[in-house]
C-alpha cells in the first residue's frame, strides 16, 4: 500500500470499474458506489471518520478543540475551511505563477504541468476555481488536487486566484475569472495548449462560477469553452420558484444510527426561514436585486442550449446534490452532452481531503479521462 494515501489503492480500482449510469428520477446519474461502505444510509468510512476526528471534535469543543469554535469573523471563516491534503503526483510537476491584471483586480494565475511535456503543442487544459462561498478557500486547498490532474491528463492546469468577497463584491470575482479564460484563450499558443480545447471548472462556488463563466461564454458568441467541469456546485442561490426543485429530507438515504452526522452535512441549501439566499448577503452588494441573475444563479438562466460539454459532479451527502442533479437535467435537455455522477457516502467539499478518501482520486481520474476526450 502508498503510504502517501490513507486507503488501499484497489478502492480506487473499484470505483472507477463503475462506469454503468443508473436512472434517478428519469435522468441517467453515474451513482459510484462507496468501496468501504455498502449499506445505504451510510457513509463511507473513510470520510465518516475524519468528521468525527476532526469536525465534530472541533464543533464539540474537545480537549483538541479551539477554545472558540464558532467563526466570528470572515477571517474565522476562512480558516476554518479547507483540509491537509497530500501530493499523490508519481512524475515531476512543474508549476508556474504570474499575476494578471483584470480591471482593477490583480489575479494570481498558477499553472502546472508535468515536465516531460512542457515542450508539447496543443494540448488540452483545465482553468480550475476554487471553493469557498466565494469568501474563502485558496489556491493552495486545490494544489494537489489539480496537479495529479495535471499529470493525469498529461496536461496544464491553471488554478485562479480570485477577488474574494466581502471585501470584493460580485461581480469583481466572476469578473477575474472570466478575464483570465480570456487571457488563456488569447494566449493558448505560448501555454501550449489548444484553443478548441479549453475546459473551466471547479469546486461549490467555483462551480458556480464556473456555471456562469459559461453562460457569459455563450451569450457573447466567444466560444472559448470545449467543457465545464462542475464539482458540488452551488448553481441557485435562492432555490424558491424553481421549476422542478425541490429540496426535501426524503431524497437523501440515511440510517438511524448515522442521522445526526448526516443531517450536519447536508445543512447546505436546506430550506430556512428568512430569504433562503446561500451566502448571498455576504457576496452581493444587493442580494434581494441581484440573487436571480443567471451569472449569479445559473439555474435562472431562460435558456441553456448552446453550452459547452459538462462533467457534473455530486455528493451523497450534500445538500447541493438536489440542485446540481437538477441542472444536469436542465442541461441534457438543452440538448447540453452531460455525464453526471454521483458519489455515495461522502459530503461537500470531499476533493480538500485528496489522499483521505479514494473518491478525491477517482474523479481526479474521471476529469483526466474528460479532458483526453475533447
Amino acid at each position: 500500500m502508498n503510504t502517501v494515501r490513507l486507503y488501499d489503492p484497489r478502492e480506487v480500482d473499484y470505483l472507477r470499474l463503475q462506469q454503468t449510469p443508473t436512472m434517478v428520477h428519469g435522468e441517467p446519474v453515474l451513482v459510484k458506489s462507496s468501496p468501504t461502505e455498502p449499506r445505504e444510509g451510510y457513509m463511507d468510512h473513510h470520510e465518516l471518520a475524519i468528521i468525527r476526528e476532526h469536525w465534530i471534535a472541533r464543533d464539540a469543543g474537545g480537549d483538541d478543540a479551539p477554545a472558540e469554535t464558532a467563526p466570528k469573523t470572515i477571517e474565522d471563516m476562512r480558516d476554518s475551511m479547507g483540509f491537509p491534503n497530500r501530493n499523490l503526483c508519481e512524475v515531476e510537476i512543474h508549476t508556474r505563477f504570474e499575476t494578471l491584471r483584470v480591471g482593477n483586480n490583480d489575479v494570481g494565475l498558477w499553472r502546472y504541468y508535468p515536465r516531460a511535456s512542457q515542450h508539447e503543442k496543443g494540448r488540452p487544459c483545465l482553468i480550475f476555481l476554487h471553493g469557498g462561498g466565494w469568501v474563502g478557500g485558496t489556491p493552495y486547498t486545490v494544489e494537489n488536487f489539480c496537479k495529479l490532474i495535471a499529470e493525469r491528463a498529461n496536461t496544464v492546469v491553471f488554478n485562479v486566484d480570485y477577488s474574494l468577497a466581502p471585501e470584493k463584491k460580485y461581480p469583481n470575482g466572476f469578473n477575474d475569472c472570466f478575464g483570465v479564460v480570456e487571457h488563456i484563450y488569447r494566449n493558448a499558443e505560448q501555454y501550449g495548449i489548444d484553443p478548441k480545447k479549453i475546459a473551466v471548472g471547479g469546486d461549490s462556488a467555483g462551480g458556480n462560477l464556473t456555471a456562469a463563466i459559461a453562460l457569459k461564454d455563450r451569450d457573447l458568441g466567444t466560444g472559448m469553452l470545449a467543457m465545464q467541469v462542475l464539482l458540488y456546485a452551488c448553481v441557485v442561490l435562492r432555490t424558491s420558484g424553481v421549476p422542478g426543485y425541490e429540496w426535501k429530507l426524503e431524497e437523501f438515504s440515511i440510517s438511524d444510527e448515522q442521522a445526526e452526522i448526516i443531517n450536519n452535512c447536508i445543512g447546505i441549501a436546506r430550506p430556512t426561514e428568512g430569504s433562503g439566499i446561500i451566502m448571498g448577503d455576504l457576496y452581493l452588494d444587493d442580494a434581494e436585486a441581484q440573487v436571480d441573475e443567471p451569472y449569479v444563479s445559473p439555474l435562472r438562466a431562460k435558456d441553456f442550449s448552446g453550452l459547452p460539454r459538462t462533467l457534473s459532479v455530486a455528493c451523497e451527502y450534500d445538500g447541493l446534490c438536489i440542485q446540481d442533479e437538477l441542472y444536469a437535467g436542465y442541461l441534457r435537455k438543452a440538448g447540453v452532452p452531460v455525464k453526471s455522477i454521483r458519489y455515495r457516502g461522502v459530503t461537500h467539499a470531499f476533493i480538500d481531503r485528496l489522499g483521505f478518501v479514494p473518491q478525491a482520486e477517482d474523479l481526479c481520474q474521471e476529469i483526466a479521462t474528460a479532458l483526453r476526450e475533447l
